[in-house]
């Protein structure tokens, strides 16, 4: 048996999978993001949104397409793939079916430091807090660690997990108090709060583009140690992985995933709870597989999610956090019904 635990008979047919899965997941993405183009208020049938991106549309169909929805539907892109990706390596770290991006506290400290900046800068644009909000992932992910590897032996995962919520319980309670002590100021943070992929132009997207790629990267390399990680720590060890490089080592992606689309469009939830989980039912539990094929499913997931929303109550929308909640909570209780669906 090999580091990811299938046999080398079963390498071909898994292979297959993987290959047709991503196969599959690349057309449903091209049709997730031509949906995102296309609809909304303002439906606008293709060959309008292919003109519009050739230059040849008219004036208001260029505004829509390519001020409004281009940059909302890249949003949704770089965002679901850093959540499909940072939710499959914080499960696979720690084990736990159900842990998401924010067991780590990422989501807790990007609003502390957002309400902060409201409270205090006076900040009310999206493009102004979006580096404190990520500053504040990165901060209180290192608080975390520096907690749970406190006191007697070094940081494992359970010790991360219990840090991580209790940290990111207390930095919500305060959060939701500054809020409530100024709620007039906090009006323009609330459509970021709910996660919300509008607004966001490149002037927020470009520079948060290198951290989703260097944690995208970064979370590749990593998924061979994981899988030797899932037989037990001995086992990585007997095998030659190193273990406290590789909780580093997941602890800097998911950060930087993470922390990267929570600044970017806002805490998100379900998402990276729930991709990791039809990846892992549908191909099996080798994290080479499960980290790529999330990082190109949570893309549709967010971007269908942000159509449904544009559509429910049009001309008004809800905002894609909300969506994401209603639609992955029952879809993550079906799967939590089926054994393989929970196995790590």
């Amino acid at each position: 048996m090999n580091i990811a635990g299938v046999p080398p008979t079963r390498r071909p047919r898994r292979r297959a999978r993987a290959v047709g899965g991503i196969l599959i997941l690349l057309a449903a993405l091209v049709c997730a993001v031509l949906l995102s183009l296309a609809v909304g208020a303002n439906p606008l049938p293709l060959d309008a949104v292919a003109a519009a991106l050739r230059g040849d549309g008219t004036a208001e169909t260029a505004y829509v397409v390519l001020d409004l929805r281009v940059p909302r539907t890249i949003t949704g892109l770089v965002a679901g793939a850093a959540l499909g990706a940072a939710g499959a390596l914080i499960q696979a770290f720690t084990r736990n079916p159900l842990a998401d991006p924010g067991i780590l506290g990422v989501n807790a400290g990007a609003a502390l430091a957002v309400a902060l900046g409201v409270s205090l800068l006076g900040l009310r644009d999206a493009s102004q807090f979006v580096w404190l909000a990520f500053l504040g992932a990165l901060v209180v992910t290192v608080a975390v660690y520096l907690v749970g590897s406190s006191g007697r032996g070094s940081a494992d995962p359970i010790r991360l997990t219990l840090a991580g919520v209790a940290l990111g319980a207390v930095l919500s309670g305060i959060t939701t108090g500054i809020a409530l002590s100024d709620p007039d100021a906090f009006d323009s943070m609330r459509s970021w709060n709910a996660g919300s992929l509008l607004g966001r132009g490149f002037d927020v997207i470009v520079p948060i583009v290198p951290f989703v790629l260097l944690g995208l990267v970064l979370a590749v390399v990593l998924a061979p140690g994981l899988n030797a990680v899932g037989l037990g720590e001995d086992v990585a060890r007997a095998q030659g992985a190193n273990v406290v490089g590789i909780r580093i080592g997941v602890i800097v992606a998911v950060t930087l995933l993470a922390g990267a689309a929570t600044a970017l469009a806002g805490p998100i939830a379900f998402v990276g709870l729930m991709v990791p989980h039809v990846i892992r039912w549908t191909f099996g539990v080798d994290q080479r597989v499960i980290l790529p094929l999330s990082a190109a499913l949570a893309p549709v997931v967010l971007l269908l999610a942000d159509v449904l929303g544009r559509v429910i109550i049009a001309p008004a929308e809800v905002p894609v956090g909300i969506v994401a909640a209603f639609v992955g909570a029952p879809v993550l209780i079906l799967l939590a019904r089926r054994r393989r669906a929970s196995a790590l």
